[in-house]
C-alpha cells in the first residue's frame, strides 16, 4: 500500500489516532495538512515528525464545529497544495455523564465537534475531493456508535451519525469516483486509559476477546489501507477495529 504524491487532510492530529494516521500516511509517501484546536506544542511536535520523513506538512489551528473557520483554512491550504486527495474526519470529544445528569452544554458540545465538524469538513472540501482522481475519506466513528455506552448518550449518537453520513454520502458521491468509509475503533491505548483505575481497566480487558487494548497504529493501518488503491472497490463500509469486542455483545 502507498500514497505516493497524494495530500491528505486530517482532523484532529495533534496527538492520539489523529497523529498516528499523520505519521502512517506521511511513511507511505503523503504530503500531510491536519486541524488541531488548541495544543500548539503538540502539533508543532507532529509536524516536525512528518518533515522528518521527507513530507510536507502544513498545520492549522482551528475548530472544526466552526464552518467559517474552516472555510478560511481551505484559501490558505490553496496557497500551499493544488488539491487534497484524502479527508480523515478524525476530531472528538468526550463529555460523559449519565443522560439524567447531562447538560446542554456536554450534549452540545459532543455533537457540534463530533458530528457537525464531519459535516463542516466534507461539505467545505467536497469540491477539491470531486477534483482529484480516485479521493477517498475516512470517518473515524465508534463502536459506542454502534451498541451504545452507559454515561455516552451524547458520544454514542454522534458516533452514530457519523455512520448513517457515512452510508448516505458513499452512495451520492459514488459517481464523483469518491469512496467514503468509516472505522469503528473498540478501545484503543489514548490519554483516557492512562486515567482509569487498574480495576476497571481489569473490567474493560475481560470483555475483549483478543485481551488487549488496541493502539492508535492499528487504526493508522486501517485508514492506510481505506485510503489507498488496494480499497478502490470499498465504498459506505463501518470497519470494526476492536479486538472482537462485538463478539461479547451477545
Amino acid at each position: 500500500m502507498n500514497l505516493n504524491n497524494k495530500i491528505a487532510l486530517i482532523t484532529g492530529a495533534s496527538k492520539g489516532i489523529g497523529r498516528a494516521i499523520s505519521i502512517k500516511f506521511a511513511e507511505n509517501g503523503c504530503d500531510i495538512i491536519f486541524f488541531y484546536k488548541s495544543n500548539e506544542k503538540l502539533a508543532n511536535k507532529v509536524a516536525k515528525e512528518v518533515k522528518a520523513i521527507g513530507r510536507k506538512v502544513l498545520p492549522i489551528k482551528l475548530d472544526v464545529s466552526n464552518y467559517i473557520e474552516v472555510e478560511r483554512a481551505k484559501l490558505k491550504i490553496r496557497k500551499n497544495f493544488e488539491h487534497i486527495n484524502i479527508l480523515v474526519n478524525n476530531a472528538g470529544i468526550l463529555r460523559d455523564s449519565l443522560f439524567e445528569k447531562m447538560s446542554q452544554e456536554q450534549w452540545d458540545d459532543v455533537i457540534n465537534i463530533n458530528l457537525t465538524g464531519v459535516f463542516n469538513c466534507t461539505r467545505v472540501f467536497l469540491e477539491e475531493l470531486i477534483k482529484s482522481e480516485e479521493a477517498s475519506i475516512v470517518n473515524i466513528t465508534s463502536i459506542s456508535g454502534i451498541y451504545g455506552n452507559v454515561g455516552q448518550t451524547n458520544y454514542s449518537a454522534s458516533k452514530s451519525g457519523i455512520i448513517g453520513f457515512t452510508k448516505a454520502l458513499a452512495k451520492e458521491v459514488a459517481g464523483n469516483s469518491i469512496r467514503v468509509n468509516a472505522i469503528a475503533p473498540g478501545f484503543i491505548e489514548t490519554d483516557i486509559w492512562n486515567q482509569l483505575p487498574e480495576h476497571i481497566f481489569q473490567r474493560v480487558l475481560k470483555k475483549i476477546p483478543l485481551r488487549k487494548i488496541g493502539n492508535p497504529d492499528h487504526i493508522a493501518n486501517t485508514a492506510l489501507f481505506l485510503a489507498s488503491k488496494d480499497a478502490k472497490y470499498i465504498t459506505g463500509q463501518v470497519i470494526k477495529v476492536d479486538g472482537g469486542i462485538g463478539l461479547s455483545v451477545l
